[in-house]
């Protein structure tokens, strides 16, 4: 079953024979509690990308073969000809994430392959490293940082390393979800004076906690001294942060992305950022990632760039991990998956 010395393989304890076991790939290593779940599945056998780097693609297409469950991450392309290579026995995807844009899902719903994603486990750390990524982004902490490193810190200067407050502002969100609420729900404390939103519909109900308005993505844009997208990545929403979107925005705004790097057009928001359009720009999320070390975006000092931590706590992380599990082994014994996408 050992094709090479980046593939871990168990079978779970049991006495079934192997003709009766369910086949399950999973597409890296998983956090201890995920793990010890798949370990304890007495009617499965679990192959494993054992690397932390991301398995080829070659590779994961022989992998998926026969395969009846594929346990997934967010960079694992799983588009119709993966599913071709699986077969007709893959019946559950769980993917590691609450993010999908990277399954092709009306595919997938041809097919009848159930789908388990992770919501709701991951909003809090997400949300805490959105506030972290907007304070670091516009009180400038790189900069000084570095300027403390190199020398720079001489005597104090009134106006040196001035950045944005978030005291009396106008913080505008792009997509008032799970994480978009956490996000505005940490924010307020701040002395925020106002929150705007946009979407595909107003949510009443969840703005009122903030005394949210709803705009139009035009007037969000131009009325917002902070930015926040945290929308889901759709065909709407691809591109949707683009150069008539920065254009309208104010030159002393604050732009921040923990959503998924296609919202934004790059090359606009480097653009914009040069040129003085807008003030700074932190994002946690690129296209591609990861970002090439060249990249134009990382010669910039108001620009932070993080390497897409949004979830990234121990706890988090485990948790999303138990869950995706138990999605996985939940679909294929044909009973309610903690956390099923509904296609």
């Amino acid at each position: 079953l050992c094709t090479g010395p980046a593939w871990f393989v168990f079978a779970a304890a049991g006495c079934m024979k192997l003709a009766r076991l369910m086949k399950v790939f999973v597409t890296g290593p998983l956090p201890a509690e995920g793990r010890a779940v798949l370990a304890k599945a007495a009617d499965c056998e679990v192959e494993q990308w054992n690397s932390d780097d991301p398995i080829p693609r070659k590779e994961l297409e022989q992998s998926v073969v026969g395969a009846h469950g594929l346990l997934c991450r967010l960079n694992d392309h799983v588009d119709r000809k993966l599913l071709d290579a699986a077969g007709a026995n893959l019946k559950v995807i769980s993917t590691f994430s609450v993010g999908v844009d990277h399954l092709a899902l009306e595919e997938i719903k041809k097919r009848g392959i159930r789908v388990g994603y992770t919501p709701g486990v991951l909003t809090d750390a997400t949300a805490e490293l959105a506030v972290s990524l907007l304070l670091t982004t516009c009180r400038r902490l790189p900069e000084a940082i570095e300027e403390v490193k190199k020398g720079g810190w001489s005597s104090w200067n009134p106006l040196w390393m001035c950045g944005y407050g978030l005291s009396q502002s106008t913080v505008g969100i792009v997509g008032l979800g799970r994480i978009g609420q956490a996000i505005a729900r940490r924010l307020k404390p701040f002395g925020v004076q106002r929150f705007l939103y946009t979407g595909r519909q107003p949510r009443p109900q969840e703005a009122a906690e903030f005394q949210a308005e709803f705009v139009p993505i035009a007037q969000l844009a131009a009325e917002s001294d902070f930015i926040v997208v945290s929308c889901s990545l759709t065909p709407a929403t691809r591109g949707l942060c683009s150069k008539d979107f920065f254009q309208k925005m104010k030159n002393t705004a604050v732009f921040i992305n923990i959503s998924r790097g296609d919202v934004v057009n790059q090359d606009d928001l480097y653009q914009a950022l040069t040129s003085g359009q807008i003030a700074a720009a932190g994002l946690d999320v690129t296209t591609p990632e990861p970002l090439p070390p060249s990249h134009p975006l990382l010669t910039l000092k108001n620009c932070v760039i993080l390497p897409h931590i949004g979830s990234a706590t121990y706890k988090t992380r485990n948790t999303m991990s138990l869950l995706a599990a138990n999605n996985l082994l939940a679909g294929l014994r044909g009973e309610p998956m903690p956390s099923e996408l509904k296609l």
